[in-house]
């Protein structure tokens, strides 16, 4: 996910120790996991004195470390806190057994994916050996963000989603991330009435330009949504009536051990 550049924050305009924190945090991703102290600086808009005091109490807890180039990465410590009562990881071991069997299926890579804070949060995926599918893993590495609108796990996860949660995302600017995305609102939204009719989405190219995502929803206690479980195949070998029952077997295995009651068909709210 591409960073962004805030404004520069001194304690005395109220923003949190948290806040500044946070801010150090995600400046860091998958195209750069390792900075000098200037660099974290600039990239979290802060003070070079405000960084450096935080990330040296940071480096005394291990929530950051320095690599033998004296580059600032995150520590193992924050993963180390993190997993000890994250619902998203208990969730990813939940799903991984069920994952495998999809990709064995479908010999091509698969996702399991969450709504956090207004877009797609992915927690694990899977690709098989001789999966040809780069362009399409390069979209949707382990923790990396997509627009809801952008991907077919968003749209299952958004189909299942409260009605203000829908009208919230549909009235913000909608990203067009290939020629194939929909960014129309009407036009979602026969979508989403589709999907919850259906119990799947399978939408070419949304996302990745010759590649289509086929995801159906994941469900926890109270019949809620809690995923979305996709496996992305070329668009010239689509081939939904073989893929859609290997997603919804796997993910109805993984409703259950959610706490979700037995599906007896398509959802509808």
């Amino acid at each position: 996910m591409a960073w962004q550049t805030f404004p520069m924050a001194n304690s005395p305009t109220g923003e949190s120790v948290i806040s500044r924190v946070v801010r150090l945090m995600a400046a860091f991703d998958r195209q750069v996991p390792s900075m000098s102290l200037s660099e974290l600086s600039q990239r979290a808009g802060l003070p070079m004195t405000t960084a450096h005091r935080l990330v040296e109490e940071m480096l005394k807890h291990g929530l950051m470390e320095r690599d033998a180039d004296g580059q600032l990465r995150v520590g193992v410590r924050l993963w180390e806190l993190a997993a000890r009562g994250s619902q998203a990881l208990s969730l990813r071991e939940i799903a991984l057994p069920y994952m495998e069997d999809v990709q064995a299926a479908v010999h091509q890579y698969t996702t399991l994916a969450v709504l956090d804070h207004g877009s797609v949060l992915y927690l694990e995926r899977l690709s098989a050996p001789d999966s040809a599918a780069k362009r399409a893993l390069d979209a949707a590495h382990i923790a990396q963000r997509a627009p809801l609108h952008a991907t077919s796990s968003g749209l299952v996860l958004l189909a299942y989603s409260p009605t203000w949660l829908q009208q919230e995302v549909l009235a913000a600017p909608l990203e067009k991330v290939t020629e194939e995305t929909i960014t129309d609102p009407p036009t979602i939204r026969r979508h989403l009435a589709e999907i919850r009719q259906r119990g799947y989405a399978a939408l070419p190219g949304i996302a990745v330009k010759g590649w289509t995502g086929i995801a159906v929803p994941v469900f926890s206690s109270g019949n809620t949504i809690a995923a979305a479980l996709n496996a992305t195949v070329p668009s010239g070998e689509t081939n939904v009536p073989f893929t859609v029952p290997a997603l919804l077997t796997a993910a109805h295995g993984i409703s259950r051990a959610l706490g979700a009651g037995a599906p007896s068909g398509p959802r509808r709210r």
